[in-house]
């Protein structure tokens, strides 16, 4: 494939994707297997033949711990890095590890940056064709970020995938123009530097702004808050043609004295006005009056921050157009402006070879399992055993309406491996089957029998939402702990909140937020419900924390490792360094007063 498809070839290349889904799958699969056959993971099965049938009937499907060891020989010990893939590794990809605690380590190879510049440009080929000369006309404001290399003990780099992207030769040739952003903005290593320069940047080509967006919605919305924060500077910067003293990053500096020429008292008396009214609904239209649309992830886990940054945007559509992950890019968004509960992707069938397990939809589940005692050790690991020798399906053969847990094959060394997202099939696109993410798979919460998975902790966090509605509150941002340390253990949220989009604490009635975790409880499944009565499991707890907390938290894992592009919040904690991050912040606490039905 070409590492760059233009945008007026990209439609007719996902035609044709699309249309030849099958034929492609067999193709990449093909070539994987024969360029990998013969490293030491493969072999143990294979015995050196690159053939599909035989790798589907002896290769297991594995998870990250399955090819740790692998990935730590080549990492820490300085083995070649074919006893797990053939190409060579040029960085090492770090996950964000806001999920599992810590952040996963895998082989980064030039193929894959090809890879994902091929699917960005594709990405871009859908938006375009739905957004008439979208491209043409003006700039995209996107805020990029990078982290520091890390070197591992066997000399390569280690960073977010993102942050390898935006440092390579792919980006600055093909994508770097495209930006309001000048590359050495993208490229300071420090945040604040970087997001303010950023926006000065946007502020100064307003008029040009088609697009806006970030990776995450979270990332967005924290970026919006920054600017509530900073217009005032940013208005005395462009009034008066002089950057801040305290922006000191060299990169940085030059790139705004090609832009900031000159004072500018016109334009910036017009974002003051925008800025300085009383209520900040709408400010993203007013600011950048010609975007058309906002660039973020909004579904899954980042669904929480929509009603906010609808609040913003004053009814321009947001749009996710990418589904991919820190392992391979997955998918396109080729409906951009359908809403975004409603987001189905088409996985792109020429970068990986994709498998289904088949799941039972969760409340078809949770319906077939209710039960009045508690399943033993051994029912649970004959269930388990059961459920992996399910076989799974190819990417043509899935059903509509089933739900699937997605396995992959790279050309990075992930063969059969569960991503741990769960996907629902709701149509097709040529003969291309269309997916909506589900939930992961990952238990986020547990005590003692009970465990919540993340799809349900945002369920409940959906229903109770409802209640502060009527009040004016609103839910910025939330995560999860499981406290072990009363007994019974019970479940703790931690809850920042805001008034109406205010930046001030909020005062209310506390018998609104035990409501609050009521109705938490009773979103929870039968088995949470039951170990409540039975008291093996407390009061859910929900603790207030005070604004700017969950600002925090971001800064303390920014500073663990994790890029600010990429960064998610953790829905639980597990690290007792981010516990204290909260905990040191909490003002109130409330207890669930009743025990659920």
């Amino acid at each position: 494939m070409e590492p760059k498809v233009s945008i007026q070839e990209g439609w007719k290349v996902l035609e044709d994707l699309t249309i030849n889904a099958d034929q492609f799958q067999q193709k990449v699969l093909e070539e994987i297997l024969k360029q990998n056959a013969g490293t030491e993971y493969l072999k143990r099965f294979l015995d050196g033949q690159a053939d599909k049938e035989l790798f589907k009937k002896k290769v297991p499907i594995t998870t990250y711990d399955g090819i740790k060891p692998y990935i730590e020989r080549i990492v820490v010990n300085g083995e070649p890095a074919d006893i797990l893939l053939a190409e060579p590794v040029t960085a090492i990809t770090l996950s964000s590890g806001t999920s599992r605690g810590q952040a996963k380590m895998m082989p980064l190879t030039n193929k894959q940056l090809d890879q994902l510049t091929y699917c960005r440009s594709l990405a871009m080929s859908a938006a375009n064709k739905f957004v008439d000369g979208l491209l043409e006309e003006g700039k995209q404001m996107q805020l990029l970020f990078v982290r520091p290399d890390i070197y591992v003990p066997s000399g390569l780099p280690a960073r977010p995938i993102l942050t390898s992207y935006h440092k390579s030769k792919n980006f600055e040739k093909y994508e770097s123009s495209l930006y309001t952003s000048p590359m050495s903005t993208i490229l300071c290593l420090d945040s604040k530097q970087s997001l303010y320069c950023q926006f000065l940047c946007g502020l100064l080509q307003r008029d040009e702004v088609v697009n806006i967006g970030a990776v995450f919605a979270s990332v967005l919305f924290r970026a919006i808050r920054f600017l509530e924060d900073y217009w005032r500077e940013l208005c005395s910067n462009i009034r008066t043609g002089r950057l801040s003293d305290w922006i000191t990053d060299t990169g940085c500096k030059n790139a705004l004295s090609l832009m900031l020429t000159g004072p500018n008292p016109e334009q910036a008396d017009l974002i003051e006005a925008a800025c300085n009214s009383k209520s900040w609904e709408g400010i993203i239209k007013k600011l950048w009056p010609k975007a058309k649309y906002i660039d973020v992830i909004a579904t899954g886990s980042m669904a929480q921050y929509l009603p906010i940054l609808e609040f913003y945007c004053g009814g321009i559509p947001v749009v996710s157009m990418p589904y991919a992950s820190s392992e391979s890019f997955l998918g396109i968004n080729l409906k951009p402006f359908s809403k975004p509960c409603d987001v189905s992707y088409t996985l792109v069938p020429d970068v990986a070879y994709f498998e289904f397990l088949p799941v039972k939809d969760y409340n078809e589940e949770e319906t077939k399992e209710v039960h009045s005692d508690v399943k033993s050790d051994n029912d649970l690991t004959e269930k388990q055993t059961k459920k992996e020798e399910i076989e799974p399906v190819e990417l043509v053969n899935v059903v509509l309406g089933q739900c699937y847990e997605l396995v992959i094959t790279t050309c990075t060394g992930l063969y059969r491996y569960k991503v741990g997202d769960v996907l629902m099939v709701t149509g097709f696109h040529n003969n291309a089957p269309q997916f909506q993410f589900v939930r992961r798979q990952d238990v986020v919460l547990s005590v003692d029998v009970e465990k919540t998975s993340e799809d349900e902790l945002l369920e409940a966090m959906t229903k109770a939402k409802l209640l502060l509605e009527p009040f004016g509150l609103v839910l910025t941002d939330y995560s999860s702990y499981a406290d072990v340390s009363t007994v019974p253990g019970h479940y703790v949220l931690f809850w920042e909140l805001n008034m109406d989009a205010s930046s001030d604490l909020p005062e209310f009635n506390p018998k609104i937020i035990e409501q609050c975790c009521s109705t938490v409880e009773e979103s929870f499944n039968y088995l949470y419900k039951n170990c409540r009565k039975g008291n093996t499991v407390g009061p859910l707890e929900i603790r207030m924390v005070e604004q700017g907390t969950f600002d925090a938290l971001m800064d303390f894992y920014i500073s663990k490792g994790s890029s600010v592009s990429q960064y998610k919040t953790p829905r639980c904690i597990k690290l007792e360094e981010a516990f204290k991050v909260l905990d040191s912040r909490v003002v109130k606490r409330y207890f669930s007063q009743k025990v659920p039905a």
